[in-house]
């Protein structure tokens, strides 16, 4: 899975998320690295401890919630709080894996599978020279830039990088989703089939035949795949 979703902030939580970024005293983030990638990891982070830091991913998850797309896609049942990185010119993150399983900070000890990676962009691709998020995968590497507010998401399965900054400052949100569809494949077919659901729907009456038994064929799928 590699999709791009466009305006997952409003205008006006990007512009407060900006605000607080811009003030925030921020930390070398290698202190959420594992062993292996921090040893590639050159980029700021903004601290868990930070005052404001939960009001943020607050603000982000919030805006997940009410994202169609991404919840159709990923078909969430946990997401780690989201993190948020900086980077400024001559910093990078060179390629590497993420860890399969991560702690969600503040539960006691709770962990997630990491089946979804995402990162929601903060800074808009004229403010800075380089810094594309690299996906490494059976068709080459794809540079992703994305608009502030727009995000991508892909198998955490992947190698990425991110590509050294030239000019500027390059700040995002980042953040692990563990998927009630462990199954990548079956997640993109979930994804196929909800597309096409809604697609049909916007021609037919949802009490049409075809479009009954595409819905109940969706269902009894998620019965079949969903880990709760």
């Amino acid at each position: 899975m590699l999709l791009h979703i466009p305006e997952v902030l409003t205008p006006e939580e990007l512009a407060h998320c900006r605000t607080v970024l811009h003030a925030a005293d921020w930390r070398d983030g290698k202190v959420t690295a594992g062993q292996q990638s921090a040893k590639a990891k050159h980029n700021l982070q903004l601290p868990l401890d930070h005052p404001q830091h939960r009001e943020l991913a607050d603000l982000v998850l919030r805006a997940l919630g009410r994202n169609p797309l991404f919840n159709s896609a990923v078909v969430p049942r946990r997401v780690v709080p989201p993190l948020f990185n900086r980077y400024d010119a001559g910093m990078s993150f060179g390629a590497h894996v993420d860890n399969a399983v991560r702690p969600i900070p503040g539960t006691g000890g709770m962990r997630i599978r990491t089946d979804v990676s995402s990162t929601l962009f903060l800074s808009d691709p004229e403010e800075y020279d380089g810094g594309e998020l690299c996906i490494y995968d059976e068709s080459g590497v794809r540079e992703i830039k994305l608009p502030a507010g727009d995000m991508i998401v892909y198998d955490t399965t992947v190698l990425h990088s991110v590509a050294p900054v030239t000019r500027g400052s390059r700040w995002a949100s980042f953040f692990w989703t563990q998927s009630m569809i462990r199954e990548d494949s079956q997640r993109r077919l979930l994804f196929e089939l909800d597309r096409a659901i809604i697609d049909l729907r916007t021609r037919l009456p949802d009490d049409d035949p075809a479009v009954l038994k595409l819905v109940n064929c969706y269902h009894n799928l998620m019965r079949q795949w969903c880990e709760m």
